[in-house]
């Protein structure tokens, strides 16, 4: 068996602890954590992906993200769960290969679509496989929070409904703080703006968190602008296909002096700590803050994962790409760190 080392110093080789069959076509992977990587693995945010690195006839491999359906506050070891797609290369690969003792490279889990405070009530929805990261919030939620929580969850049929059992579980358990909807098109149709407006308008105070298809998606995002609500209160969770390598370490060229005599100011505030840096205009933000030994969150380095997403608090800032971010992101401030360029001489960004 050929020896798997991994291809940067972020990146972690797993072993695979137990396999589920969640559903016909979807499965869940649980992974074995080496001791060295335990903290990184162990210590997420609820709502956070890895990023597998799937081997590939044509390219050597290729990077998936998965959602981490499993909980930090509620279970031992992450688990992704996959559903297979006609077309995904990736998720047809996981299912087929990926056994108890199967060894593969991930990165460690990032991501921003997860609550700052569990406390708040929340309005969780989710359709088919979308439903990963929303229970791993829904599990965290429960365990450490006081809040109601209305979960809306929408599928095909009820034979495509992933964590059945441990989702009727959770609301028996917790029947005071936990309200479960099911949509299932099998016997409803499809759902649509208007009817899931007048449901959710209930909830119009309440945090949404919402991850599925696109077409449902834009449902949902015109039901609960709908329904009233801001905004800054909607989060949603979208994958793209990453074309890179965020498996390979980000390779720093030295700063020239005409680069640095040009540079913008900023105030980088990470973890709590604020850091001064200097910002060359053709450097993103990731860059120097790597570059400055800083532990910047960041995955693809495409703008299409979300990961680096940071808020710009004073400056301004242009982006080659906002893919991971809609207009109204923008709007409200977010940038994404591997993307963004200063225009102005002095900035102050928060993540």
């Amino acid at each position: 068996m050929t020896e798997l080392t991994p291809h940067g110093s972020r990146s972690v080789i797993l072993t695979v602890a137990d396999v589920i069959d969640e559903t016909a076509d979807a499965r869940s992977i649980v992974f074995d954590v080496p001791d060295a990587d335990h903290e990184h693995f162990t210590e997420y945010k609820p709502g956070q992906f890895l990023t597998l690195r799937i081997p590939s006839d044509r390219t050597g491999s290729v990077a998936r993200c998965y959602s981490l359906a499993s909980s930090p506050r509620t279970d031992r070891l992450p688990k992704v769960t996959v559903k297979r797609t006609v077309d995904g290369y990736g998720s047809n690969w996981v299912c087929d290969n990926l056994a108890v003792g199967t060894r593969i490279e991930a990165l460690p889990p990032s991501g921003v679509f997860t609550p700052k405070d569990l406390d708040t009530p929340l309005l969780l929805i989710a359709a088919g496989s979308g439903v990963t990261p929303v229970m791993s919030i829904l599990k965290a939620a429960l365990h450490a929070g006081s809040a109601p929580i209305t979960f809306f969850y929408a599928n095909r049929g009820v034979d495509d409904v992933i964590f059945a059992d441990e989702l009727r579980d959770l609301q028996r358990a917790h029947a005071e703080r936990l309200t479960l909807i099911h949509w299932l098109e099998s016997l409803q149709g499809l759902p649509d703006d208007r009817s899931l407006a007048t449901m959710f308008r209930a909830y119009a105070d309440h945090a949404a968190y919402l991850c599925g298809p696109g077409p449902f998606m834009d449902a949902v995002h015109k039901a609960l602008a709908g329904a009233g609500f801001p905004h800054h209160n909607v989060h949603t969770e979208v994958y793209n296909s990453l074309s890179g390598d965020p498996f390979a370490d980000v390779e720093l060229e030295e700063v020239s002096e005409a680069e640095d005599a040009e540079a913008a100011t900023v105030d980088v505030e990470l973890d709590g700590q604020t850091h001064n840096l200097r910002w060359p205009r053709k450097r993103s933000l990731v860059d120097i803050m790597l570059a400055a030994g800083l532990d910047a969150p960041y995955s693809c380095q495409e703008g299409e994962c979300g990961s680096c997403a940071c808020t710009l608090i004073e400056g301004t800032v242009e982006m080659d790409n906002t893919g991971a971010l809609d207009p109204e992101d923008i709007a409200d401030g977010y940038i994404l760190g591997c993307q963004a360029h200063p225009t102005s001489d002095a900035l102050k960004i928060e993540f």
